[in-house]
């Protein structure tokens, strides 16, 4: 069965996902690399989810595209990690996707710390759109989504139609939960970003992540305050 955003319907993705329900990540990722080849791309964050995805992915596909959004507001540690990745696994083709406006060029046309004033438009133009660039003509992208991970992601599904990006979205880590992915990182000793150490579930830009306290979802620390949860890439 040929897959993609246009020729699919709504009961076609629902049997694809039913075919997969019994499978575990790396199978989802053979079908995946299988059906969409170099058609394929990993939009990652390089958060514990990431390296996840990561080590599995080098395993059906060592020279995987994957695609970093570099805002220019991350934390110095989440480049750190991405110098790791890049040196344990040299064959993946790793891009820094950069937005159009440099940081300066935002500032002049949206005013200072555009992220306190309108947090949306700053992840539309540093997130979304950089994605939108990404995915012109790609048939399908991978993300470490969870169910597990916030109210909502709950629905998640192996395969979906997404909507925003006109792409299909494979997840391939919906099923695993916080601890699963941390007990595979420290199985195989993966680099991971050591902000996670420091009571960080979910790292993003830096002006727009705290730290948490307690146990909250795993999306606690992200635009604190604001009633922000997603910056628009998953709807």
């Amino acid at each position: 069965m040929s897959v993609s955003y246009e020729t699919l319907t709504e009961e076609q993705y629902k049997e694809l996902n039913d075919q997969l329900q019994s499978k575990d990540a790396l199978d989802v990722l053979k079908w995946a690399y299988g059906q969409f080849q170099d058609d394929l791309v990993y939009a990652c964050s390089f958060g514990a989810e990431g390296m996840v995805l990561i080590d599995l992915i080098s395993r059906v596909k060592p020279d995987a595209r994957i695609v970093f959004l570099d805002t220019n507001l991350h934390f110095a540690e989440t480049y750190d990690v991405i110098a790791e990745v890049r040196a344990k696994y040299p064959k993946l083709q790793i891009e820094m996707k950069q937005p159009d406006l440099t940081l300066a060029e935002q500032e002049e046309q949206h005013g200072a710390e555009l992220w306190k004033s309108s947090p949306d438009v700053c992840c539309r133009l540093r997130k979304i759109k950089p994605l939108e660039d990404v995915l012109t003509g790609a048939i399908a992208w991978l993300s470490g989504l969870r169910r597990e991970q916030s109210p909502t992601r709950a629905n998640t599904q192996f395969i979906n139609q997404d909507h925003r990006f006109h792409s299909v979205k494979i997840c391939p880590l919906i099923h695993w939960t916080w601890e699963d992915v941390w007990n595979y990182i420290r199985l195989y000793e993966l680099p991971y970003n050591k902000l996670h150490d420091q009571n960080y579930p979910s790292i993003g830009c830096a002006p727009c992540t705290q730290q948490v306290e307690g146990r909250g979802d795993s999306r606690d620390g992200r635009w604190s305050g604001t009633g922000k949860t997603e910056c628009g890439l998953h709807l």
